[in-house]
């Protein structure tokens, strides 16, 4: 097959996520339609909307596709003002031409919406690099579907290799990255960050209480219907040494401070440097008012004394 040429107007009005205000906190949906059903999500985002978040962060493979038309019909019923909410959504691998354009018409029909703020790449697959699907991907952004990529839980190298081609295609590029980073397991180092700022990309974090790992409720077995129970792939990623040697110094420091593990983690992700927005999951408003009450906290001295973990 011939690699289609990017229109000469492919790129007359991109939209550039580095001017993109974003509220430091951002709305994770994967609990949608899984932990918690419709009306417990309806909650979620009606009291996310009276704390100014606006972002709200979703994919296809989230409750099989429930989380977004959950949100779609939350979207529907409220009417929020054009350009308050800000959504992001994903699609997994195999990525091909037609399963890309079908990913992006299925997520537009489910958010009940006409374009997609973020379409993410949801994970690394050597698919990714294939030039017809970057060459899609150009496509569906210059016809005005998607406004900006991203690329979710790739390495520096996996992100570099695509961006390169982007580049080198003239076709619309990765403009943000989301990867899981906080005190436990961390997904973006600061060579990482370097590269993002050279490369005008914009960085999101998730997962800022390891899915519940960084509250400690799991040393004694996995708790029946939490997050490591429905997602068991989890578990791999949590049950570490390296893990649960960072999981003691948080208790460490939380038995000295006062603090519980909960407001440190969050601390500590919300104030990592270089990111545009941590986002929270959560079944409950109090989930996302914790995570507000963690980043207005100025503690520095126990910031540093995490930093120093042994």
């Amino acid at each position: 097959m011939t690699t289609p040429s990017p229109s000469p107007d492919a790129h007359l009005s991109p939209l550039r996520l580095m001017d993109v205000r974003f509220s430091r906190l951002g709305l994770g949906c994967a609990t949608f339609g899984r932990e918690i059903d419709e009306a417990a999500a309806g909650v979620l985002m009606d009291h996310a909307i009276t704390r100014e978040v606006n972002h709200f962060d979703l994919a296809a493979a989230y409750a099989k596709g429930e989380s977004e038309r959950i949100v779609g019909r939350w979207l529907a019923d409220r009417k929020p003002a054009p350009g308050t909410i800000f959504l992001s959504t994903k699609m997994l691998p195999p990525f091909t031409p037609d399963t890309v354009r079908a990913s992006v018409e299925n997520s537009l029909k489910a958010l009940c919406v006409d374009a997609i703020d973020i379409f993410y790449f949801h994970k690394w697959d050597d698919s990714a690099a294939d030039p017809q699907v970057l060459a899609m991907l150009d496509d569906l952004v210059r016809v005005g579907k998607i406004r900006s990529l991203g690329a979710s839980n790739f390495t520096a190298a996996q992100f570099a290799r695509v961006l390169d081609m982007q580049v080198a295609g003239g076709w619309a590029r990765f403009q943000a990255l989301q990867n899981n980073n906080n005190f436990a397991v961390r997904h973006i180092d600061d060579a990482y960050r370097a590269f993002c700022v050279k490369n005008d990309v914009v960085i999101f974090t998730f997962s800022p209480l390891g899915s519940g790992f960084l509250t400690g409720k799991h040393q004694t077995g996995v708790v029946a219907g939490s997050r490591f129970d429905l997602v068991p792939n989890n578990q791999n990623i949590y049950f570490t040494e390296e893990a649960y040697r960072r999981l003691a110094r948080l208790e460490h420091v939380s038995a000295r401070s006062g603090l519980s593990k909960v407001q440190l983690a969050l601390m500590w992700a919300v104030n990592q440097p270089g990111i545009a927005a941590m986002l929270v999951g959560g079944r409950t408003p109090a989930h996302l008012d914790q995570a507000f009450d963690a980043m207005a906290l100025d503690r520095s001295d126990l910031l540093d004394e995490l930093a120093a973990e042994p």
